[in-house]
């Protein structure tokens, strides 16, 4: 449910194309001030009639600003005029970071923030948010939320899809605040208070499976885990892994860039993906020389998400992993994250689609593995403990990782 890239010089240009209108009003009033004498800006008819499509939202500001009963706060204007405009856009990935979330989303980035301690994926089709990862030590877990628990509702707001990032907002905060949650669960809808607390988030965790094959879970492609994974791939190396699992299972991607560096590990200079606009241009990506030729295999999900499918969808390409598991979950576009000019707020919005080297589209179409392994029904929402092989998808994964050492 995160952004893909960022831009910054764009950002920049993006920033100041979506304050002009805001601030369309001042030029209208100004220039329709000349009989009283104040001050007057003269501007093209082109940028005047590209104002003059915000006359009403202005006429609308005019009424509130004269006649609401009570002084209104206006950056809470601002803040629901931004949002209504990319709520217009009718895309669960395009929202407004308002001050406080824009502050929020950066410390999630950096791995540390006070919360509740989960991770969620949305369903662009059905709207639900779905619970698929409950951190270790937090108060989801010891509140007794489970990985599969779908999101009712966060204190009053309903939850879905198009209000998942501020049922987000509710769920970060200080440590000590409350915040009551409602879940489905096979059917029955079940409560929770909890309080939250500072989380730490682990990027990735890993170990020897037995002395020649490797195991590396990673969790998101946030802050840092583009490094994490390289430190656990070098320290595996180093104990005399000869084969490597590498485990994107309900990891719902984050930032495009962490993947590619992990790609570069396995690849040489090469397209790794390409995006496309709604006019059909396209860019596109590579991975760098030097990769290392050890045979892998990567496991997935139906919540294997974003920069986890740009980066499998790749190696299946290429037949340089194996891709074990079931399909994945079909988010084949890419959001730009947008720091306004204030520098205390932000935006994300959809710019392209991806596709594979092959040309193959993602966007709700998802990645098939080579060799499907369904989990039962009864282990969808186990926890296993890491590498264990009580877990019939990373048991398939090891037997095929020791089949490419024989």
């Amino acid at each position: 449910m995160r952004r893909d890239r960022r831009i910054p010089y764009l950002a920049l240009l993006l920033a100041a194309a979506l304050l002009l209108p805001v601030f369309g009003a001042l030029f209208f009033w100004q220039t329709g001030a000349a009989s009283t004498g104040e001050d007057t800006i003269t501007i093209s008819r082109k940028e005047y009639e590209r104002l003059k499509k915000y006359e009403m939202l202005d006429e609308v500001k005019n009424y509130v600003d004269t006649y609401f009963y009570q002084k209104p706060d206006e950056q809470k204007l601002m803040d629901g005029a931004i949002q209504g405009l990319l709520s217009g856009l009718n895309d669960a990935y395009s929202f407004y970071y308002p001050e406080e979330a824009w502050n929020k989303m950066q410390e999630e980035d950096k791995g540390k923030y006070a919360g509740i301690g989960v991770q969620m994926l949305g369903d662009y089709e059905t709207g639900a948010v779905t619970i698929t990862r409950v951190f270790r030590d937090t108060p989801a877990e010891a509140a007794g939320l489970k990985k599969g628990d779908v999101f009712m509702s966060v204190e009053d707001i309903q939850v879905t899809t198009a209000t998942m990032q501020d049922a987000v907002n509710i769920m970060r905060g200080k440590p000590g605040e409350k915040v009551q949650i409602e879940v489905v669960r096979q059917g029955e809808v079940l409560p929770f208070d909890l309080v939250k607390a500072d989380i730490v988030v682990n990027r990735v965790e890993y170990k020897m499976l037995d002395d020649k094959v490797g195991y590396i879970i990673l969790f998101e492609f946030a802050g840092g885990s583009a490094d994490a994974f390289t430190k656990a791939y070098t320290d595996l190396k180093s104990k005399g892994m000869k084969s490597l699992i590498m485990d994107l299972r309900d990891n719902p991607g984050g930032w495009v860039d962490d993947g590619v560096k992990i790609a570069d590990l396995f690849l040489d200079k090469t397209l790794l993906y390409y995006a496309e606009d709604r006019d059909g241009n396209q860019e596109k990506f590579y991975t760098t020389n030097g990769k290392d030729d050890i045979p892998l295999i990567i496991l997935v999900n139906e919540n294997s998400a974003s920069s986890s499918e740009i980066l499998t969808a790749a190696m299946k390409d290429y037949h340089r992993a194996t891709i074990i598991g079931v399909k994945t979950f079909g988010k084949g576009i890419i959001q730009f994250v947008i720091p306004l000019s204030d520098k205390k707020s932000g935006f994300q919005f959809t710019y392209a689609q991806y596709f594979s080297p092959d040309g193959n589209k993602v966007h709700k179409e998802g990645v098939t593995p080579d060799i499907i392994v369904e989990m039962p029904e009864e282990s969808k929402n186990a926890y296993f403990e890491l590498g264990s092989m009580e877990d019939p998808q990373l048991a398939r994964a090891y037997d095929e990782a020791k089949n490419t050492l024989q």
